[in-house]
């Protein structure tokens, strides 16, 4: 029996220090993942924590291999239904926006342009190229989170890098153009 299928079964089976274990082992992937679905550090915090007990609460439903497959997937939806929440704005929220600006992909090796070029992709398009950029994950795996063919997916996964390279070609030239502007005044 393998590590992983010994691992499903102990969460399946098991308590709190099998909860433990899989936060430990999960829960800085699945907190980028949300984070670069959501573009908001705060409140993928607070939808990974959702995920990890709902996963819990729900751990004798689970029937497949693939127990991160399944994690992946609850955070997507989690994270979806999130994005679809009706948004309260708080003056206290107001004042400290800029200071809550946070890298998507809790990366330092990602730009702001790259960021800001991020944030302009739906949130499924986001996830796509966080799984398969950052995570590294197969088109396989990525077929268990998404429910969707792997085909499909690599389909999805090339416009989705079409867009974002054509959003960065769009900050790009209009910066150039820009600065083109401002020596051509002086």
């Amino acid at each position: 029996m393998s590590e992983d299928v010994k691992l499903n079964m102990r969460f399946i089976t098991g308590g709190e220090p099998e909860l433990e274990e899989i936060i430990s082992i999960f829960g800085d992937r699945l907190l980028r993942y949300a984070t670069s679905i959501l573009c908001n550090h705060h409140d993928a915090e607070d939808v990974v924590s959702s995920v990890f007990l709902i996963a819990y609460e729900k751990r004798r439903n689970f029937r497949g291999e693939n127990l991160s497959a399944w994690l992946y997937r609850i955070t997507y939806t989690r994270c979806l239904n999130h994005l679809k929440r009706p948004k309260l704005i708080f003056m206290d929220d107001v004042e400290n926006i800029f200071e809550e600006s946070v890298n998507p992909f809790d990366e330092p090796a990602i730009s702001e342009d790259v960021q800001k070029a991020l944030q302009k992709l739906k949130a499924a398009d986001r996830a796509l190229l966080f799984c398969r950029i950052m995570d590294g994950q197969s088109y396989e795996e990525l077929s268990e989170i998404f429910n969707k063919s792997p085909a499909a997916l690599r389909k999805r996964y090339e416009r989705a890098k079409e867009k974002l390279a054509g959003y960065l070609r769009e900050d790009f030239f209009t910066k150039e153009q820009q600065n083109e502007y401002r020596h051509e005044q002086i």
